[in-house]
Formats: C-alpha cells, sequence, structure tokens
C-alpha cells in the first residue's frame, strides 16, 4: 500500500486544465500533466483495501493498480512502468482518454475521493519515454507463423504489438494514409496529440511491425493473397457504420455524421488533403445531436473553429449530480459528468428528441425539437421517450453534427466474400479464442463486440493475440 491513511490525509488533486482563453485558440492538448512529486503523493493515497476492485473490476486491461501505485509512492518509477506494461500495450493512449472507470471501482471512492488512477497511469508510460526505458528492443528470436492484422486502431495495435513481442511476424494494414484508426483520424488532438500516436508507432516499427498504409484489404489485396502470405489474419476495422437519425429532413445539406467532421478537422491539422464537402463551423450555428463523448468533442472542436453557436441535444434526461442509486459502487456510476469543451462554451439541452428537420434552397437552416419524458411501457420493459405536449421548439442551425454512435461494423468487402457469421447485434461472431466463422480469421475491437472504449478494444486486441498464438501452436 502507499502511505498509511493517506486517502484520509491527503486530498485528490484534479487535473488542471490550460486557460480556456489560450486552448481555444489551438488544439494542443487542454490538460496540464503535474509533476512527478504531485504524482507520488496522489500514489500515496492508495489503501490496502484488501481486494483491490479498480484492477479486478473497473480495469478492462486488468492494470495491477495498487501494486504500480506501491512503487511510484516509493520513487520506484522503472518497477511501476514493468508492472503497467505487463497488463497494458499503450498507457499513454489510455492515460489521456480512458475515463477511468477503475477510478468509479475504487475502495477510497466509498468515505473520500478516488485514487488519480488515470494520471498516474500516464506519468509512468511518460516518465518511462523519458528516461529511454521504451526504446527499441526487437524480439531475439522468431517464431513459425506470419499475422496480418487488417486496421491499427487500438485493438488492431494491441494485436500486432502483443504477438511481435512474444515473436511472431506481424504486417499490418490499413486503409487511411497514416497508422493509429481513430487514435490518428477521430479523437481530436486536444484530447490525444497526434505526436504520441506516431511516437508509439515508431517504436513498433523499430522492434519489427511493419505497417502498409493506404491499402484496403478485400479492394486493393484479397483474402487469397492474405491466405497465401499469412497464416493468420486479424480483422480490426473498429465500427464504421454510424447511427442515423431517421427524420423528415435528413437529406439536406449540412447535415453530416460526427466522425466525418472529426476526422477532416484531423486531416486539416496534419496537412492531408480533405476530400469531398468542406465541413466547418466557423461563423455557423451548430446543433449536435448526442450527449456523449463523440458529441463533447464536436462540440470542443467547434469552438475552436470559432462557431457562432454551438447546441448539444441529449435524448436522455439529465443524470443526477451525484451517483445515481442504480448504479451502486463499484459499478460506473450514472451521473453528470462535465468534459472540458462543456466548460468552454455552448449549450448542453436534456430530454430533447429531434422530429423534423427543414431548410431553404437544399440546406439546413432549423430542427424542431420536443421535449420528451422516460416512460415504462410495462412491466419488466426497459423504458421509452415520450414526448411532452406543447414542449415543440424550433433551434436555427447552418450546421448539424449527428453522434449518436455506431450500429455495427458497416460494410466490409473480406466478411461479405468470406460470409462471415455475424451474432444477433450485427457484428462479427466469434469464439472464445475470437476466431471467427472462418478458419484462420480471428476479429477484435468494435468489429467483433460493438462500439467501446479504447481500453476495451484493447484488453479485446491482446485477447484476440492469445488466441491467434493457441492457434498458431496447434497449426505448427
Amino acid at each position: 500500500m502507499g502511505k498509511s491513511k493517506g486517502f484520509l490525509e491527503i486530498e485528490r488533486k484534479e487535473p488542471e486544465y490550460r486557460p480556456k482563453a489560450e486552448r481555444l485558440r489551438d488544439y494542443r492538448a487542454v490538460e496540464r500533466q503535474p509533476t512527478k512529486a504531485e504524482i507520488q503523493e496522489q500514489a500515496a493515497r492508495c489503501m490496502d483495501c484488501g481486494t483491490p476492485f479498480c484492477h479486478a473490476y473497473g480495469c478492462a486491461v486488468s492494470n495491477l493498480i495498487p501494486e504500480f501505485n506501491e512503487w511510484v509512492y516509493r520513487g520506484r518509477w522503472r518497477q511501476a512502468l514493468d508492472l503497467l506494461l505487463s497488463a497494458n500495450n499503450f498507457p499513454e493512449f489510455t492515460g489521456r482518454v480512458c475515463p477511468a472507470p477503475c477510478e468509479a471501482a475504487c475502495v477510497a471512492g466509498l468515505s473520500t475521493e478516488p485514487v488519480s488512477i488515470r494520471q498516474i497511469e500516464l506519468a509512468i508510460i511518460e516518465k518511462g519515454f523519458e528516461d529511454g526505458a521504451l526504446s527499441s528492443r526487437p524480439p531475439r528470436r522468431r517464431r513459425s507463423g506470419r499475422v496480418a492484422v487488417i486496421g491499427s486502431g487500438p485493438a488492431g495495435l494491441a494485436v500486432a504489438d502483443t504477438l511481435n513481442r512474444a515473436g511472431y511476424g506481424v504486417t499490418v494494414y490499413e486503409n487511411a494514409p497514416r497508422p493509429g484508426g481513430i487514435l490518428t483520424y477521430g479523437i481530436p488532438d486536444f484530447k490525444l496529440e497526434k505526436w504520441v500516436v506516431e511516437r508509439r508507432i515508431r517504436l513498433m516499427e523499430a522492434q519489427g511491425v511493419v505497417f502498409e498504409t493506404g491499402v484496403n484489404a478485400g479492394e486493393d489485396i484479397s483474402y487469397r493473397y492474405l491466405k497465401k502470405r499469412f497464416d493468420v489474419a486479424c480483422l480490426a476495422c473498429g465500427a464504421q457504420a454510424p447511427r442515423d437519425l431517421a427524420v423528415p429532413g435528413r437529406d439536406l445539406g449540412g447535415i453530416h455524421f460526427a466522425m466525418d467532421y472529426l476526422t477532416q478537422q484531423n486531416r486539416r491539422i496534419a496537412g492531408e488533403p480533405v476530400a469531398g464537402e468542406d465541413i466547418s463551423a466557423t461563423g455557423k450555428r451548430v446543433v449536435v445531436i448526442g450527449g456523449g463523448d463523440t458529441g463533447s468533442d464536436c462540440l470542443g472542436t467547434a469552438l475552436r473553429q470559432g462557431a457562432e453557436r454551438v447546441y448539444q441535444l441529449e435524448i436522455l434526461p439529465r443524470p443526477p449530480e451525484k451517483r445515481a442509486e442504480h448504479t451502486p459502487w463499484p459499478q460506473w456510476p450514472v451521473m453528470l459528468r462535465r468534459t472540458h469543451a462543456h466548460k468552454e462554451g455552448g449549450e448542453l439541452r436534456w430530454s430533447m428528441m429531434t422530429k423534423e428537420i427543414t431548410g431553404q434552397k437544399g440546406r439546413v437552416r432549423k430542427l424542431r425539437c420536443v421535449e420528451v419524458n422516460w416512460q415504462s411501457p410495462g412491466k419488466g420493459l426497459p423504458p421509452q421517450p415520450v414526448e411532452m405536449a406543447g414542449t415543440d421548439f424550433e433551434i436555427d442551425a447552418d450546421l448539424v453534427l449527428v453522434a449518436m454512435g455506431f450500429s455495427g461494423p458497416g460494410k466490409n468487402r473480406l466478411v461479405d466474400d468470406l460470409d462471415m457469421e455475424p451474432d444477433d447485434r450485427g457484428n462479427i461472431k466469434t469464439d472464445d479464442g475470437k476466431m471467427t466463422s472462418v478458419e484462420g480469421i480471428f476479429a477484435a475491437g468494435d468489429m467483433a463486440m460493438g462500439q467501446s472504449l479504447v481500453v476495451k478494444a484493447i484488453a479485446d486486441g491482446r485477447k484476440a493475440a492469445q488466441g491467434i498464438m493457441a492457434y498458431l501452436k496447434g497449426k505448427h
């Protein structure tokens, strides 16, 4: 454990942000990193809880949280790093973008504030890079078996990194100009600066992973090509089918999916060419439909682009300020959360449903909305939104961004050609070892489990790598 009674004597220190006026002028990371001394003090708050629910219940990759907190408190950063990397391939990603369900499950949170696990994790990995502890060290021995990984998001990278460290030859195919998937193109720079992703890609290349970009598997290279050159292929293409808004007027110009908008802005910052219609919030009245993290990313991006006004509409009711009773500890708590973007501007409205979109000359001009009340249609049935009479209203809009999540993996030529079996939610069905209905073809991440967190995609990629290794051992 850390310091005896540290969780009672030391207050939790929340992340600090750069001044709002400063950060709205750029796309750099908004969060300031604490000093190493501050991190050691926060690690001292880790208590001798006996059963660490942060590790066993909260963390998807089962980080050894109490143990690395102990080493950090004692200044043994290299030992902390070794423990962290034994469970998590990419702490520099999760330490920046994970919502930290481990902290929601922290035992200290029952009586006081939880330990600042996410910030401690980030400090460990960054000190490791600073000290040169993550230098290039390719495997000493290569095993029989070559693996193709299709997709370079968090799941695909986890598959590739885990297999490469075990000595297998890995080639990663990515259809975009740069590797990283959603880490590179979907998450804004103000949450995850791209040098962080590029640093990890360079390290993986130095350790033996081959990256082939601008390659669309199934079209540029066929299944026959993959089967001839590789023993195994793993699909990690993410959730590609966005959930749409089925209302009159949806076909008007100026209505776009959130990920198209965010990807385009990330391409601009990187100096990459932007194809199709230019999607910009500059000087416009913007409405973001969807109250989740992606909607918040759209809000922050629109404010930085100089939007005249930004509304974010959420159909769900406003959550309570504190943990809701139906999500007791150690569950992920339903409660009101305000991201840095919500503190920067815009207006977030709850219990709002869009009924119709109207426009002029083929472009969006207004949204007709209504307030809803969530009611259960019967015993045992989930609540449904019911329109509240007399609450109709209109919002002026020049740009509408649909951020309602994803419904599945979308169209994929390899999946179609091989007639892979889907599960009951439309994702790629896999067995316990993450193999699909086609022998030698595995699937990992959002493509197999549905839209989820980056940390869960990493965990699923690690699981798929274990399944692939078991398959290859049996084959060779």
